[in-house]
């Protein structure tokens, strides 16, 4: 039995996770934590570094505090994927295997790959113009979800949380700049890789997501009809993706 880990991505946390985690933690028989980054969440007052490196560094000193099983096993979203895949670069025997959800780095993709080019207003808007809570998690559930875009309950339920746990313009800022910034520069990790990807993404495009398994030679799905926050939108494919991925893999020592 090993540890999974889960990391969200640009300004979100453990609570976006939603019902998913406890559900993908029956269906993979194995301890799941999430982690909060620096900035968000439960840790919305604290600064967030500007480097994946820096976003890394904090995860593994926060999961140092908690009971754990090595090697962990990775479930990272968007930014979270980056991290997750510098972790397997910078300390491989702690990573047993990493699911990649939907992230994108340099150079595999170009820039409006990454983000594309009809998301930049959004996104400019959310991180340079001061919105109402309402409004700022309206236009995150548009641009991430494309199957539960009508969800009220969601909506109120994110509003509500986003009230209570601001993240700052600037740590927003020094998140996205850690994203943009992040180059892989030619490495490639040895740990075991599934990429997974909504065809609907309409803040990254899912040829980022192919690019990465073609360059690493490792497996890829992509939902046909889901956007960014695959967990979100459609939770048992997702989790249904991984569980039959895992099974496949020799299972890992654990320390």
């Amino acid at each position: 039995m090993t540890t999974w880990i889960l990391l969200r991505g640009l300004t979100r946390d453990s609570h976006h996770w939603g019902r998913f985690a406890r559900e993908f933690e029956r269906a993979i028989g194995d301890p799941v934590q999430c982690l909060d980054l620096p900035g968000n969440g439960s840790r919305c007052r604290e600064t967030s570094p500007t480097t994946i490196a820096g976003l890394l560094a904090d995860c593994r000193a926060s999961l140092a505090a908690r009971p754990c099983a090595y090697p962990v096993r990775l479930l990272a979203l968007s930014l979270g994927g980056m991290i997750a895949t510098e972790w397997m670069l910078r300390h491989p025997a702690e990573v047993a295997s990493a699911v990649l959800i939907g992230t994108s780095m340099r150079p595999l993709a170009r820039w409006h790959q990454r983000m594309r080019p009809r998301a930049l207003p959004v996104v400019g808007r959310l991180l340079l113009s001061p919105h109402s809570a309402d409004r700022s998690e309206r236009s995150i559930l548009r641009l991430t979800s494309r199957l539960r875009r009508r969800d009220d309950a969601l909506l109120a339920d994110w509003i509500e949380w986003r009230v209570q746990h601001p993240v700052s313009r600037a740590n927003a800022l020094r998140q996205l700049l850690a994203a943009q910034r992040y180059d892989l520069r030619g490495r490639s990790p040895a740990t075991p890789v599934l990429v997974l990807a909504g065809a609907g993404d309409d803040l990254v495009d899912p040829c980022c997501s192919l690019r990465i398994a073609e360059a690493w030679g490792c497996t890829a799905a992509i939902h046909p009809d889901a956007g960014h926050d695959l967990p979100l939108d459609d939770p048992q494919w997702t989790i249904e993706q991984i569980v039959a991925w895992h099974r496949a893999l020799p299972a890992a020592p654990t320390s």
